[in-house]
Formats: structure tokens, C-alpha cells, sequence
């Protein structure tokens, strides 16, 4: 290889793999990140519904806690509350989870009203909630630049949403108005109630429409109501569910890549991506991005994150998580591909440690003028080797396994 030392190939692999400079006693980052969040925010949506539950559990619940003698909150809220701030916490935690920007400003939000419970009961039952809230909250805050994606609803989500939105305000309003021709409907809340009842086809029978114009009124209601709750449904479930059967074929999907952090991604498979994954092992996550479904198909049964797509296209090194990865290889089989690749690459991240493996030395030079950081040309590698080897100074094994030492090359592995 033109101008590259002997040692170079190495000191790429120890570099980019094995840094030394991020091996601390204690990794923070595995405690204090993105994903210790999610998880403590579903821990907390849990404990939220097991106290939710035991609040109404008991016949009578004392508010004995320090918030009772500043603020009154009225006891069926502090009884359903739990259970309620359960569920939306379960969905938010699907939005952190994706990265959600959305879903950290509700979090934010329903997390210090979940705080008030504890606080105004204070039972034992409570005490865990509030710990573990207390501890979410802080890393909710700290994180809250990992969450940074927009919900990017499609056209027909929104619609659908509007059409939900639409028909309760519809029967709302109408309901309210023929209060008159129901019996048992006399407020707001009756209204309300009457509405997502009869939209949920459950229609417990306690109000009832009395004249010929209220039943036509509830009739549409219930056409314009289910109609609209089954487009949703499927426009709002159906991406997800392709989304799992994409993965039960082996391609990940760009939500399923968010948490990651500080993994390696692969651009391209070639001759060198088996040994290179082989090489990894459980070192690191790895994400491999090739445009061949084939390859995707042969790759299910190792371990690691696939996505089909275009190496060379900066949307796909997005949802790779190039941005927030400690490196990158370039690893076809095509050199004209791979410094397009690296071009990307480096207009995603300009800072991201960027590997190549150029299959022919002529084209070198040209993957360290598009800013590739190392360059690797398996070939000269592997006749060097030969060489080293014919020469008697080390079998082929003793010089491979050098790599694998700490901050030793080939040559300390052969006899002087």
C-alpha cells in the first residue's frame, strides 16, 4: 500500500474497535443515556398502575400526605390517577422509544403530575413510585436532546385523527343540545360519555334517546364514529405491523434503529465483511447497510442489526444512526460505490472515524481525498503476510493474531 506503514492496518482495527481512550472502570454512559430512560420510564408506568390499583383497592384512602394541607386534589382523582397516568405513560414510553420528541415534552409533563400522588396519600405502597419517579425525572431532563425526532404523521393519519376529533366534537355539541329528548343526559360530561359509549358500540342502555331525532342523531353518530375508528385503526397500526414482519425478514426498519449509540456501521458486504463481523463479535452493535436483500437473508442468523438500503444514500446513514456511532466501515466490494459511501458518510457526521477497504491500491488516494481516515487494502495485507511468512518470520496465524494484542503488530509476534 503507497505511503502507509506496515502497521497501519493495526492500528486502524485497535483504533476504531478497541480505543482505549473509552475503556473507564465504569461506562456512565450505559447508565445515564437514552435507553436507561425509556426503560425507567416503563418501570415507572408500571409501578404507576400497581398503585393505581391499590388505591382502588381500598374502601377509604386517607390523604395524609405533605400535599394535602397545601393543595386539595380531589380524591377521585388521586384514586384513578395512577391507573390513568399508567397508560399514557405506556405510550409515551413507545414514543421515547422511537425518539419522539412529542413523547418527551408529555413525559415531561405527566411525570411531575405523577409526583402529586405519592404526596398527597404517602403510604408505603407509594413510597417506590416516587422514587423511582424522582430518579426518572432528572435523566428525562439530561437526555432530552435524544429525542429529537418529529412525529411525522402521513396524510392519512392526520386525517384519520381529525375524523376521531371531529366526530366526538360532532356528537358532543349534539348530544348537549338534544339533552332534552334524552333521558338521563344533563351535562357536559353526560354528553361526553354518551358519545365515546355509543362510538365504542358498548352502549350500556342508561341514556337513552326518547324521540324519533334523538335516534337518528345517535345513528350517525355511530356510523360517522365507527367508520372513522376503523380508518384509524389501520392507518394508524397497519405501518407497525409492517414494520415486525419486515423484521421477521430481516430488515430492521429506521425506528427500530433509534436507541442506538456508539455502535460500528457497516456500509456495503464484501469479501471482508464476514471476517470483519467475526472480528467484532460481542464487542459492539453493529449495524450492516446494504442495498441486496439476498445478503439481508443470508445475514438473519448472525447477530446483528440489518437495514436494506442505499450505502450511499444519507436518509438510509440517518436511519443507520451514523450521527451518533463511534465509527464507520466501508466494506463492498465496489470501490466507485464505497468512496460515495464515504462521501456520505462524512456529510452525516464530519467527524465520525471512517474506515475503508479499497479492493484495488490505485484507488487509495481516492478514498482519502473524499476523507476517509484509514484506508485498507486487503490484498498488499495479505501479501505481506505470505511474505513475512515464506521469509520464516512467524507463521500466517502468529501474525494475524497480533492484531488482537494490546498495541502489538505482527512484527512483535516474530522471531529477530
Amino acid at each position: 500500500m503507497a505511503n502507509v506503514p506496515e502497521d497501519s492496518s493495526d492500528r486502524t482495527l485497535e483504533d476504531v474497535f478497541y480505543p482505549a481512550d473509552r475503556i473507564p472502570f465504569v461506562e456512565w454512559g450505559e447508565f445515564s443515556g437514552a435507553k436507561p430512560t425509556v426503560v425507567l420510564t416503563g418501570a415507572v408506568a408500571l409501578l404507576a398502575f400497581v398503585t393505581g390499583l391499590s388505591n382502588l383497592s381500598q374502601a377509604s384512602l386517607a390523604l395524609d400526605g405533605p400535599l394535602s394541607a397545601v393543595v386539595g386534589l380531589p380524591l377521585p382523582f388521586v384514586r384513578f390517577g395512577g391507573v390513568l397516568f399508567a397508560f399514557v405513560l405506556g405510550i409515551v414510553t413507545v414514543g421515547l422509544q422511537r425518539r419522539k420528541r412529542l413523547a418527551w415534552r408529555v413525559a415531561a409533563v405527566v411525570l411531575l403530575g405523577l409526583v402529586l400522588l405519592p404526596l398527597a396519600t404517602f403510604q408505603p405502597t407509594d413510597i417506590p413510585l416516587l422514587v423511582m419517579t424522582l430518579v426518572t425525572y432528572p435523566l428525562l431532563v439530561r437526555n432530552r436532546h435524544r429525542f429529537d425526532q418529529s412525529l411525522d404523521l402521513s396524510p392519512i393519519q392526520i386525517a384519520s385523527l381529525s375524523a376521531i376529533f371531529g366526530v366526538i366534537l360532532y356528537g358532543t355539541v349534539g348530544a348537549y343540545g338534544l339533552r332534552g329528548q334524552f333521558l338521563e343526559l344533563d351535562s357536559w360530561g353526560d354528553a361526553v360519555y354518551y358519545v365515546v359509549v355509543t362510538i365504542a358500540t358498548v352502549g350500556y342502555g342508561d341514556i337513552t334517546p326518547m324521540t324519533a331525532e334523538a335516534r337518528w342523531f345517535s345513528l350517525s353518530i355511530i356510523l360517522f364514529g365507527t367508520g372513522a375508528f376503523t380508518v384509524a385503526v389501520g392507518a394508524l397500526i397497519g405501518p407497525a405491523i409492517e414494520s415486525r414482519m419486515a423484521t421477521a425478514f430481516g430488515v430492521m426498519t429506521a425506528s427500530e434503529l433509534t436507541l442506538l449509540e456508539d455502535h460500528i456501521v457497516v456500509l456495503g458486504y464484501g469479501d471482508v465483511t464476514a471476517s470483519l463481523l467475526e472480528e467484532l463479535g460481542d464487542e459492539t452493535e453493529v449495524v450492516v447497510v446494504t442495498p441486496d436483500e439476498e445478503t439481508v437473508a443470508s445475514l438473519q442468523s448472525e447477530d446483528v442489526n440489518l437495514l436494506t438500503g442505499d450505502p450511499t444514500d444519507e436518509d438510509v446513514l440517518r436511519d443507520a444512526r451514523v450521527g451518533t456511532a463511534s465509527g464507520v466501515v466501508v466494506g463492498s466490494n465496489d470501490d466507485a460505490r464505497d468512496v460515495l459511501a464515504v462521501i456520505a458518510t462524512k456529510n452525516v457526521n464530519p467527524d465520525i472515524r471512517t474506515v475503508a477497504a479499497a479492493t484495488a491500491e490505485k484507488h487509495v488516494e481516492k478514498f482519502r481525498a473524499v476523507g476517509a481516515d484509514e484506508v485498507i487494502n486487503p490484498r498488499s495485507i495479505g501479501g505481506r503476510l505470505l511474505g513475512q511468512s515464506v521469509l520464516g518470520r512467524g507463521s500466517s496465524e502468529a501474525l494475524l493474531d497480533g492484531i488482537e494484542t494490546d498495541g502489538d503488530g505482527p512484527e512483535a509476534d516474530a522471531p529477530e
